[in-house]
């Protein structure tokens, strides 16, 4: 909370606002900033690796070069992976298990024991992964995450719908934009802020409705992801991108 007053204290004395965010994903929240406050306001998200990771899918054809991970999720069908970032480790591990859904979790600290405890063919526990690689492979087909940000940008941009498990601070809000606002995700049903944990039987039930790509709610959320991945595209690679119009605007600013 004081970190939020200190920025909010700091704004009389600021000469231009960068948000890493995509214009046409908070347009009203950006239109009523610009209204607002007496100096320019620019998005210019996603701030994230994508040009690193357009290097690395041209580069090398040998597969064997890249990380097991990567190789693991090769083999799997396109779209059939949930990637897990996630705390409430036990009773998640059981009812990944249980879901008989393919996943791969980071989980840094625990991999080992959770393997042993759910790994298999259908999933691989690991310590680190290139989160951004990885929702970006075809197999991605989704994302339990907290919310976080970056994470929240990545998926967008990945093209990857969210099971959503915010725990603090800006956690909630996002997920209540990944759900309500632009309906690529849906949420896992806990109290926020609190410790109530959800049981190893709604999380079987929830993974293997989620990734069910043949319902109509599934279908649904899978539509609106990808024009939301190709909104974000568009503003970070096209000339006409409000990204690149933003940063090119910005430059313009401060050089003058």
């Amino acid at each position: 909370m004081q970190l939020a007053l200190d920025c909010i204290s700091r704004v009389p004395k600021s000469q231009y606002l960068l948000f890493t965010s995509i214009y046409e994903l908070e347009m009203q929240v950006t239109n009523t900033l610009r209204e607002t406050l007496p100096f320019p306001v620019y998005t210019v998200g996603p701030s994230i690796p994508y040009l690193d990771l357009k290097s690395r899918s041209s580069g090398s054809n040998n597969t064997s070069d890249n990380p097991d991970y990567i190789q693991w999720l090769d083999l799997q069908p396109e779209n059939s992976v949930l990637s897990v970032s996630s705390t409430q480790m036990d009773e998640i591990a059981a009812g990944l298990s249980s879901s008989g859904v393919r996943f791969m979790w980071v989980a840094r600290g625990e991999a080992s024991r959770l393997q042993e405890i759910c790994g298999g063919e259908m999933g691989l526990v690991l310590p680190w992964c290139d989160q951004l690689r990885v929702l970006c492979h075809p197999s991605a087909g989704g994302f339990w995450t907290h919310c976080g940000w970056n994470s929240t940008l990545e998926s967008a941009f990945a093209g990857v719908p969210m099971l959503t498990f915010p725990l603090f601070l800006d956690q909630d809000p996002n997920s209540n934009q990944i759900v309500e606002d632009w309906k690529i995700g849906r949420r896992v049903k806990r109290e926020p802020l609190t410790e109530n944990f959800v049981t190893k039987q709604e999380i079987a039930q929830l993974v293997r409705s989620f990734m069910d790509l043949d319902s109509i709610e599934g279908k649904q959320m899978r539509n609106k992801t990808r024009q939301v991945r190709d909104m974000s595209r568009k503003a970070t690679e096209e000339e006409d991108g409000s990204s690149v119009i933003n940063l090119d605007a910005f430059f313009s600013d401060i050089s003058h």
